[in-house]
C-alpha cells in the first residue's frame, strides 16, 4: 500500500466497517509506523484490452474519498477476471516497505487491502477488507495468506486478531488457518458494544503449521488459477 492508495482504501473501509479508520490514520501508518505492513490487491484489465472495463480504473484523482465504483457485470467478471484481480498482490513488505511499486502494478483500482503490526514476536492483524461486490471470490483468503507469509518473514512466532462474535464467515476462515479463540474483549466495538473474540494462530514458525499452510496456500492458488501457481509469481 502506498500513500496514493489511501483514498481508495478508505472508500472500501467505509463500505466494510461501521467504525472505519479515517484517512489520516492510514497515512500515519504508512509514513511513521516501521513495525506495520500494509498491502493492496488491484483489479487489472487484460493486456489485450478484452473483457470488462472497471469504471474505477478510469477515475481521476479526487481531493476527498469517494465510494468505489462497481465493476461492470459481464462474463469477464468470472474466474479469469479474478485471476487478473489478484495477479498483482503487492508484496512490498521488506526493510523499506514504502518503496514505490513498479508502474505496471499501479494500473488497476484497489479492491482489497490488509495490514498487520509486529509486536515483539507477535503479528497482530489490524485489518482485512475486500470490496463488497468482489467478496466470496477468495481475495480475503489471499490477503490472509500473504499476511501470514509476511509475518513468517518478519520472524513472528504467532498471529492474533480480533473478530466480532457475530462474524461467523470470518471466524471460519481464521479457524481454517489454525486460529482458535483464546479470549473475549467485552463491548469492544463502539458502534453497538458487541464483544470481540481474540483469536490466536498456532505457531507460524513450527513445521506442523508450515506444512498445513503450504497445503492451504496451494489449494487457494489452484482455485484462483494457474497464474498464481507460486508466491514468486506475484509481482
Amino acid at each position: 500500500m502506498q500513500l496514493e492508495d489511501v483514498l481508495e482504501v478508505t472508500a472500501i473501509e467505509r463500505q466494510s466497517f461501521t467504525t472505519p479508520w479515517p484517512v489520516y490514520a492510514y497515512r500515519r501508518e504508512l509514513k511513521d509506523n516501521r513495525t506495520s505492513r500494509y498491502l493492496v490487491v488491484r483489479w487489472l484489465e487484460p493486456a489485450d484490452g478484452s473483457g470488462s472495463t472497471s469504471p474505477a480504473s478510469q477515475a481521476t484523482p479526487v481531493a476527498e474519498p469517494a465510494p468505489a465504483a462497481p465493476l461492470a457485470k459481464s462474463p469477464a467478471a468470472g474466474p479469469s477476471a479474478i485471476r487478473r484481480a489478484v495477479s498483482l498482490l503487492l508484496p512490498f513488505w521488506r526493510q523499506d516497505h514504502r518503496v514505490s511499486p513498479p508502474v505496471e502494478a499501479r494500473k488497476g483500482p484497489v479492491v482489497g487491502y490488509a495490514g498487520l503490526w509486529l509486536v515483539l514476536d507477535e503479528a497482530h492483524v489490524t485489518t482485512i477488507a475486500v470490496r463488497p461486490d468482489l467478496r466470496g471470490q477468495g481475495l480475503g483468503e489471499l490477503l490472509l495468506v500473504r499476511l501470514t507469509e509476511i509475518a513468517q518473514e518478519m520472524g513472528a512466532h504467532r498471529m492474533t486478531l480480533e473478530v466480532r462474535v457475530s462474524n461467523e464467515v470470518a471466524q471460519d476462515l481464521y479457524r481454517k488457518y489454525t486460529y482458535k479463540v483464546e479470549g473475549v474483549r467485552r463491548r469492544y466495538y463502539s458502534d453497538d458494544n458487541e464483544d470481540a473474540m481474540i483469536m490466536w494462530s498456532e505457531p507460524v514458525d513450527s513445521p506442523q503449521f508450515q506444512a498445513r499452510f503450504a497445503e492451504l496456500r496451494a489449494a487457494l492458488y489452484q482455485r484462483l488459477g494457474d497464474k498464481l501457481a507460486a508466491p514468486s509469481n506475484l509481482t
